[in-house]
C-alpha cells in the first residue's frame, strides 16, 4: 500500500475529539498558584460523572489511602492538584482509549487497559528514581499509545505487510509501521498530543518510546514512558498484535540509574494494584 502522508495523519488527527473544556480548565487551575481547592471543586461540580470518576479513582488502593475521600476538596488536600489533574485527564481520555483497534488485533478496552497499567507502572519507576514530577510520568505513559487510534484503520488493511516486514527484516514492529505505513503509531501520537497543546516535553515522550535515544527535551521521561511500556507488555497487558515486538532499551535503565532487579520488584509490587478495577473504569 501506498505511504500516509503528513496531510493524511494529521487529518486523522482533527477527527479526533479534542480535550474537554473542562479539562482544559483543571489543567490551567492545577497551574496556576493562586487557585485553591474551593475552585477546582466548584469547577468539577458542573459534571457530575466527572466528579464521581474523581472520587473513584482517588479511592482506589492506587493511591492508598486508608480513610474515605468524600468531596474533590477532599481529593486536592490528600493527593494533591497534580494527581487531580491526571485523574481529570485519565477520565476524559478513557472513552477513546477504550475503543476496538482492530488494526492492532485490540478488543474493546484493551488499549485502555495497558495504557493505565502502563502510566501506574511509570508513577512507582518515577518516584523509585526521583523524577522531578510522578504525575508527568503518569500522564505521557497513559497516552504514549494513542497515535494507535490515528493509524488503526491502515492498519487494519496493512498489518500482515507489517508483520510480514519484521520477520523478513528483523526490524521492530514501529520500524515496519514506518517502513509500510510512512508514520509509526508513535509519530502520529506525537501529533495528537501537540492538537491538544500538550507540554514540548510530553510530546517527544510520547513521540520517541520506542526511540528513547532520540529525545533531547526531557530524556528522563522519555526512558520513563519506554520502560513502563516495554515492562507492562512483559506482563501480558493489553499485548495486541504487536505487543511482544519492541526490545527493551538497556540505554534507558543505566540513563535512569536502576537495575533490572529494581524492575523486578517494581513487576511484584504492582500487580496488587492492577487487580483493583477502580482504576479500569
Amino acid at each position: 500500500m501506498s505511504k500516509l502522508s503528513l496531510e493524511n495523519v494529521v487529518a486523522k488527527v482533527d477527527e479526533l475529539p479534542s480535550l474537554p473544556q473542562i479539562v482544559v480548565r483543571v489543567m490551567e487551575l492545577t497551574e496556576d498558584p493562586e487557585s485553591t481547592a474551593f475552585d477546582i471543586q466548584e469547577l468539577l461540580s458542573q459534571d457530575q460523572n466527572m466528579t464521581a470518576q474523581v472520587l473513584r479513582m482517588a479511592n482506589s488502593i492506587y493511591y492508598g489511602y486508608s480513610r474515605r475521600i468524600a468531596t474533590v476538596t477532599d481529593a486536592i488536600i490528600l493527593i494533591g492538584f497534580n494527581a487531580v489533574r491526571s485523574i481529570v485527564l485519565a477520565a476524559s481520555v478513557s472513552k477513546i482509549l477504550k475503543r476496538e483497534l482492530k488494526g492492532y488485533v485490540m478488543d474493546h478496552g484493551e488499549l485502555w487497559v495497558h495504557s493505565q497499567c502502563a502510566a501506574v507502572f511509570a508513577r512507582l519507576l518515577a518516584k523509585k528514581t526521583k523524577f522531578r514530577s510522578i504525575e508527568l510520568a503518569y500522564t505521557a505513559t497513559l497516552l504514549h499509545d494513542i497515535g494507535k487510534l490515528i493509524l488503526n484503520s491502515y492498519m487494519d488493511e496493512a498489518y500482515q505487510e507489517v508483520i510480514n516486514a519484521v520477520n523478513e527484516e528483523k526490524i521492530t514492529f514501529d520500524q515496519a509501521e514506518n517502513r509500510i505505513l510512512g508514520f509509526s503509531h508513535a509519530e502520529a501520537g506525537g501529533k495528537v498530543a501537540e492538537k491538544w497543546n500538550l507540554p514540548a516535553d510530553l510530546v517527544e515522550a510520547i513521540s520517541y518510546h520506542h526511540d528513547p535515544s532520540r529525545a533531547e527535551i526531557n530524556p528522563r521521561l522519555t526512558s520513563i514512558v519506554h520502560i513502563s511500556d516495554a515492562v507492562t507488555l512483559q506482563m501480558g497487558m493489553g499485548l495486541g498484535i504487536d505487543g511482544m515486538l519492541y526490545p527493551l532499551s538497556q540505554e534507558t535503565v543505566d540513563l535512569l540509574g536502576i537495575e533490572n532487579s529494581d524492575l523486578e520488584n517494581l513487576m511484584a509490587e504492582i500487580v496488587d494494584l492492577f487487580i483493583d478495577k477502580d482504576i479500569f473504569n
